[in-house]
């Protein structure tokens, strides 16, 4: 990307709130522009459309989470190996890659066309981390990730809507209608990384606050995980689950909708996502309030567990037919993403920052992530292959939330508990009690 040392050094030069907002927006941007090259095919139903038995649209959504999900392992590794270089340049190319895939799409006849999504699906996985890595480690990381979290509630949405109003607006052909969408936002995502390659690097006062973030070479990872094995293990549980639970809600809205008999009008799947959007946007933006590490880590166990609740309420609501449908798809959305979104780096920023711990979020986030899509893979062959194919979406993931999400809730409860002891066992006093900076803390560090 072409830089121009002068935005850098105005953006330094600005308010520190303004500063980071302007990033961002300009993170909010990149990423949503993303997801026009990633979600517009789930606005289209390629309804009797089989290759071996199964539909052709399961196949598109497996074979883009499978190139999601080794992206995300391979991630773990390049993540949180980066040195901060030429990432505007990288996350360009990378939704490049998954264009080109797109027009593939378009252009193979059936079925190698299918296989196209497995390309789409490598590079975009890559993309979130790259974004992130310009607002970590700061003090106001917490209002900068919720607005970038939310892009993947509402921007889901925008671009199905979109990709809804090509194909009964303008009559475009489903299997080109992904590749249009994504042109639409070639120059909104070039204009967004151009100014989000420009953000400066935290200052002393973020370090102060939130640790130093530096990349983590193999034996550092290992060591890491070491140390908090048992609590990684649980927060990796959780996560499977409500990746795939997302990704059910996100790839089979449309059938969903169906079911339960209501009319899909495109702007529709953008509605049910605005009022997500701004619930997430204040709370998790809210937290940036909270400047003791400690108190605010289990406050992100507190927010995901009562996402978590919410989802299973709305569910038992709607069953015993108290709650609109509408009102439902709000409910079970602000409940599934209440418990997403601070898995997306904002729990994890947290956690360095408790135990002072020199490393980065990139590791932790593709370590969840890698095993939060091998889940999605999973639910998807197990509901398509095993005993539940011919159970409708809406029931595989109704009744699913009810179970899966209550056990989820117990499994963080657990989890607060283990921190909770491994802050203690660092510290003589109530880690609940403690001001920002505590000198009885001591930095974690690594033996190389």
């Amino acid at each position: 990307m072409i830089h121009f040392p002068s935005l850098s050094k105005r953006l330094n030069a600005a308010h520190p709130i303004l500063m980071s907002t302007f990033v961002a927006l300009m993170a909010f941007m990149t990423y949503s522009s993303m997801y026009a090259f990633r979600k517009p095919f789930a606005a289209a139903t390629f309804s009797q459309e089989e290759w071996w038995g199964i539909d052709i649209k399961v196949w598109l959504i497996l074979m883009q989470t499978f190139g999601y999900m080794a992206s995300k392992f391979y991630g773990i590794k390049l993540i949180s190996e980066l040195d901060g270089k030429k990432r505007g340049l990288l996350i360009v190319s990378l939704v490049g890659i998954a264009w080109l895939s797109l027009l593939g799409f378009a252009l193979l006849p059936a079925p190698f066309n299918i296989f196209c999504f497995l390309l789409n699906g490598f590079p975009l996985g890559l993309i979130w981390g790259l974004v992130f890595h310009y607002l970590e480690g700061r003090r106001f990381t917490e209002m900068m990730g919720s607005i970038l979290a939310i892009s993947f509630v509402f921007s889901s949405g925008f671009v199905k809507s979109i990709g809804r109003y090509l194909l009964v607006d303008w009559a475009i052909d489903p299997y080109w209608m992904p590749f249009i969408t994504g042109a639409l936002f070639v120059p909104f995502l070039i204009l967004a990384v151009f100014f989000l390659d420009h953000t400066p690097s935290p200052n002393e006062k973020d370090v102060s606050l939130k640790t130093e973030r530096k990349s983590m070479n193999k034996s550092e990872r290992q060591a890491f995980f070491k140390k908090f094995s048992f609590g990684i293990v649980l927060l990796v549980l959780v996560y499977m689950a409500l990746t795939a639970f997302r990704d059910i809600r996100d790839n089979f809205v449309v059938e969903i909708w169906k079911e339960l008999k209501v009319g899909l009008a495109p702007e529709l799947l953008t509605q049910t996502e605005i009022p997500i959007t701004l619930l997430l946007l204040l709370m998790m933006g809210l937290l940036v309030l909270v400047k003791n590490n400690f108190k605010a880590l289990f406050l992100y166990h507190l927010i995901i567990i009562s996402g978590l609740m919410l989802a299973v309420i709305s569910t038992f609501l709607l069953q015993q037919g108290m709650m609109s449908p509408f009102y439902w798809t709000v409910g079970t959305g602000t409940g599934i993403y209440m418990a997403y979104i601070p898995f997306n780096c904002l729990l994890f920023d947290r956690l360095l920052a408790a135990f002072k711990y020199v490393g980065n979020v990139g590791f932790l986030m593709y370590l969840v992530d890698s095993f939060g899509y091998l889940g999605s893979c999973s639910i998807l062959i197990f509901k398509q292959f095993g005993n539940w194919e011919a159970m409708s979406w809406f029931t595989f993931y109704s009744e699913g939330l009810i179970l899966v999400m209550t056990l989820c809730a117990l499994v963080m409860l657990v989890n607060g508990f283990y921190f909770y002891k491994k802050l203690k066992q660092n510290s003589s006093i109530n880690p609940l009690d403690m001001p920002l900076e505590n000198p009885s803390i001591q930095p974690l560090t690594i033996k190389k």
